[in-house]
């Protein structure tokens, strides 16, 4: 018999058995355009990218457990991000829902993104409407709370985050079929939330921790923003922006891709001022290429 036969026979067999192969499960799914997505979209991220992986493998098999009945209830997928702003923690967020809807996890796969202020209220009574509003306007998909620990402020008795935190701890309990939450912030703020607040922590089956992003991983994450944009740097300017960028990382209030975005802001600012001033009619080439002195005008080389 020839392999193609072989295989054929197999896929036959496998077909009138009812058995489903993890690799026809996975083509199914697409869940492989969502992680090449993410992969375009973020530069670096290795060991973030590999828990998604990781955690898409194991829902990919829960599926196949179910088609063989061996399903043991739905998994816990509340899930924990730390690390600093910028490093791409709502962009996988918007990721990891499209792969929990394309896995059947979730029943319509959108990401509904808030912080203390859309939960919390300011007087009694208002909180739990607030609360319950938001949380029905994320059922079937996933609810992303960043910088969570502002929800418990114990120092402030009158306060009314912890009534947000018993309605969610009694919704990732009971809703578990219908929606994920996905806790947000800082790695030292988010481990003193959760050992204040066992219940949250013991409902949240995935920690992910977002690292900071290395100069040189920044500026390829700074050629791919000016790419976006039909912009890029001359040789000298991509010189001068690693320069900055070296300096803008020992500062205060740095924020990974989102200082990146920043910087590049205002380099555009200059960029345009300066063929402003020359006058004339730019070139495509001179209309697209920021130079040196665009970066070097940056506040950030002052102290030089």
């Amino acid at each position: 018999m020839t392999d193609d036969s072989e295989r054929s026979s197999v896929a036959e067999h496998a077909e009138q058995s009812g058995q489903v192969s993890l690799e026809e499960e996975f083509r199914a799914s697409n869940v492989q355009e969502v992680l090449d997505k993410l992969d375009r979209e973020l530069v670096g991220l290795k060991p973030v990218k590999t828990r998604i992986r990781e955690i898409a493998a194991l829902l990919l098999v829960d599926r196949l457990r179910a088609k063989h009945n061996l399903v043991t209830g739905a998994p816990t997928l509340h899930m924990s991000f730390t690390g600093n702003p910028g490093t791409g923690k709502t962009t996988v967020a918007f990721r990891m829902a499209e792969i929990l809807h394309r896995l059947g996890y979730v029943r319509k796969g959108h990401l509904v993104s808030v912080t203390r202020d859309d939960l919390v209220g300011q007087y009694i009574g208002h909180t739990a409407p607030k609360t319950k509003e938001v949380i029905k306007r994320a059922m079937g998909g996933v609810l992303f709370i960043d910088e969570a620990y502002y929800l418990y402020r114990p120092e402030n008795e009158r306060d009314y985050g912890q009534e947000t935190i018993e309605i969610l701890l009694q919704v990732m309990e009971e809703n578990r079929e219908d929606l994920v939450v996905i806790l947000a912030g800082y790695q030292e703020r988010m481990s003193t939330f959760f050992k204040s607040n066992p219940g949250i922590r013991s409902r949240i089956a995935h920690h992910i921790e977002f690292p900071d992003y290395t100069a040189q991983e920044l500026l390829a994450i700074a050629n791919l923003m000016l790419a976006e944009q039909n912009y890029r740097f001359d040789e000298a300017a991509e010189k001068a922006f690693s320069g900055y960028l070296e300096r803008r990382m020992k500062q205060e209030h740095f924020a990974n891709a989102r200082s990146v975005r920043n910087g590049l802001d205002r380099a555009r600012l200059r960029h345009a001022n300066r063929l402003f001033a020359k006058g004339g009619e730019p070139t495509s080439e001179e209309l697209m290429t920021i130079e040196a002195d665009d970066i070097l005008a940056s506040r950030v080389f002052d102290d030089e």
